[in-house]
């Protein structure tokens, strides 16, 4: 029986991202998916300036920028396609170094991070192996069954990390439920490509429409999406018609396309995919079961009006990894790993809040709330500091834990900010901690520093994170490897010691 640290369940995005960290930090661990190779229909087609940074401290940097588009602002459109409000972004980097809205496709993102997976000799990738039973003991029991020979075998792990989607097994074993939001709409997707330019507009189109609410989107050079909100009797097969070689859409799908394709030849126009979803709003009601953790989709279900949703679930997976890391080499006790669904639940949940309120606000109010949008959106523009707000990429801190710790700027992200010749904070820290400080640290200090292994990061006046560090009116800050701050203050050493190491507990 093969014993590991960790196995990983589903190896779509969040569970790559997890499986890289634990590959950075040299954490032996299997990834079992049961499909073999990439799902090749379009899903998710955005990510932030913050996960691009994580996709940057994965290793892939390059490979995704090359695949992925700035997208440059939203904007809101009435029913007749006029502009109602526009919020315009410029393509230049963000506080994180990366442009603060991109578009991609999901599956040339997931053959990335495959692709990258095999630089990692610790990390084993398994495909198509299917997960048939788990079971908890001293260790976890992984049962699981070879989908080409049907050979069975069980694996023991010490951590399980599911990774498997909104109908999770590992969910199931934990005992966990999936909590209802309140709220649930049937949408039709479709994704087009076609050599046709039919927007020059590169931001996000909402159509705000109580009789068909609608997203409309450019998502590559050739990629368009649309969404639309289905009627009560409607599905979708309404929209598409059958053929030898594939789908071709229906008339009435081209009606609703229209707008922005009239222009071009319905032959011109390739039906990459169209599927009826229903978007929902629920979070699991716990995320963890001793050895066991949910992460992703198996642990929260967001809208997609913010464009959150698979970002949530690297998020999770940024959090969970290097802490597991930490306990596995000793380094940090294990209770710390309660701090993972301390910190990542109540974020989730105020995402998928924040997802399901821009939802209702966009499509719902029947005629009143039409009248309202129709009032309201056009002096959206005149209210001072909203366009920030809007196009705000940052997300609400993280709750206090075991590793968040006071106020101030405990809990949030650190800007990945040029620290000196083109070298950004995360390329200087390597997955180490790092004190970021304005003032020079004792020879204790520095001691300590050295110990344990901690980046000392002085900066000075004119520094882009010395102004952050005076906004948020601290001398020094300890900044986790995932980039959140442990703690921020006025004296070095408090800062410095906020993370306890095992030898001292």
């Amino acid at each position: 029986m093969k014993t590991v640290p960790v196995v990983i369940v589903g190896a779509g995005p969040t569970g790559l991202t997890a499986a890289t960290i634990l590959g950075q930090y040299g954490v032996e661990c299997v990834v079992l998916e049961r499909w073999e190779e990439v799902y090749p229909l379009p899903r998710a087609v955005h990510l932030d300036d913050e996960i691009h940074r994580l996709l940057a401290r994965l290793g892939v940097r390059d490979e995704f920028a090359a695949v992925s588009r700035p997208a440059l602002g939203l904007r809101l459109i009435d029913r007749e396609r006029r502009v109602l409000a526009e919020f315009r972004r410029e393509a230049v980097p963000g506080r994180h170094g990366f442009p603060e809205a991109n578009m991609f496709d999901q599956p040339d993102l997931e053959a990335i991070l495959r692709a990258n997976l095999k630089r990692f000799e610790s990390v084993t990738p398994r495909a198509p192996a299917e997960v048939v039973g788990i079971r908890q003991e001293d260790v976890v029991l992984v049962e699981v069954v070879d989908r080409l020979t049907g050979d069975r075998e069980t694996i023991r792990a010490e951590y399980v990390l599911g990774c498997d989607g909104a109908n999770s097994l590992v969910r199931s074993a934990i005992g966990a439920t999936m909590r209802d939001l309140g709220f649930a709409q049937r949408w039709l997707v479709v994704d087009v490509d076609t050599e046709a330019e039919l927007s020059r507009w590169e931001g996000v189109q909402q159509i705000c429409d109580r009789h068909r609410a609608a997203t409309y989107m450019r998502v590559g050079t050739n990629r368009y999406r649309w969404e639309f909100q289905l009627s009560t009797n409607e599905t979708v097969n309404d929209f598409r018609h059958e053929t030898a070689d594939g789908f071709r859409p229906s008339a009435r799908l081209l009606a609703l396309i229209a707008p922005w394709t009239s222009h071009v030849p319905a032959e011109q126009l390739r039906l990459i995919r169209i599927a009826e979803y229903t978007f929902r709003a629920q979070l699991a009601d716990r995320w963890r079961d001793r050895r066991l953790f949910l992460l992703g989709d198996a642990a929260h279900l967001t809208p997609p009006f913010i464009g959150q949703g698979m970002g949530a679930g690297l998020r999770d997976a940024a959090n969970l990894a290097w802490k597991l890391a930490a306990v596995l080499a000793g380094d940090l006790p294990e209770r710390v790993l309660a701090s993972y669904e301390t910190e990542r639940r109540p974020h989730a949940r105020t995402l998928v809040r924040l997802a399901r309120l821009t939802g209702i606000a966009m499509t719902g109010g029947g005629v009143v709330g039409e009248v309202v949008r129709r009032a309201i959106a056009p002096r959206l523009q005149l209210v001072p500091g909203l366009q920030d707000r809007v196009l705000n990429s940052e997300t609400p801190r993280l709750s206090c834990s075991e590793l968040v710790r006071g106020r101030g700027l405990a809990g949030r992200m650190c800007p990945n900010a040029i620290v000196g010749d083109g070298v950004r904070l995360d390329d200087l820290a390597a997955g180490r901690f790092v004190l970021v400080t304005r003032r020079e640290p004792s020879g204790e200090d520095r001691a300590e520093l050295r110990d344990r292994d901690v980046v000392l990061l002085p900066v000075r006046p004119g520094d882009e994170l010395h102004s952050w560090l005076r906004r948020g009116r601290a001398f020094a800050a300890l900044v986790r490897p995932d980039g959140t701050v442990v703690r921020s203050g006025r004296r070095v050493g408090v800062v410095l010691r906020s993370v306890e190491r095992p030898s001292t507990v």
